[in-house]
């Protein structure tokens, strides 16, 4: 099971191609004579801005989630981390949260930004279904 933000990812990705898409425009109708004029290379370099920023926006659509049968892989936008279902001691996603938030058996606090609060209610029915995986998977015969 995946989860993501898709409201994020779709306005990454649809800023990203409008941006792509400006600068290859811009950069075909800049002059080419007078004393305003842009070289070959130039325009290239100008037209390259557009990828090179889209690049960066990527990494704002690429959290995520992924859950299975050994555990959670937590993918935020620089840093992957891979959890055993006995590690993660409850899911928040609590009013003022900006996404999802892993209590560790470790003591620490881990960012899941797969869940943002900014879905609304399929925020909270996603966290919702994570604890549930949680809880089934941690499971003992004491239920501690």
């Amino acid at each position: 099971m995946t989860f993501r933000p898709r409201r994020t990812r779709v306005a990454v990705l649809a800023v990203g191609t409008a941006l792509v898409a400006t600068f290859i425009v811009v950069a075909t109708i800049l002059p080419n004579t007078g004393p305003t004029a842009w070289s070959a290379p130039e325009r290239v370099g100008f037209a390259a801005i557009g990828p090179i920023i889209a690049a960066g926006l990527y990494l704002l659509a690429r959290p995520r989630i992924i859950a299975d049968e050994r555990g959670l892989t937590v993918v935020n936008t620089v840093r992957t981390q891979r959890l055993e279902w006995a590690e993660i001691v409850r899911v928040n996603l609590r009013p003022g949260d900006p996404w999802v938030l892993l209590d560790l058996d470790s003591g620490e606090v881990l960012p899941a930004m797969g869940i943002q609060a900014s879905g609304g209610q399929a925020s909270r029915n996603a966290a919702g279904e994570l604890q549930a995986l949680v809880e089934a998977h941690t499971l003992t015969e004491r239920d501690d």
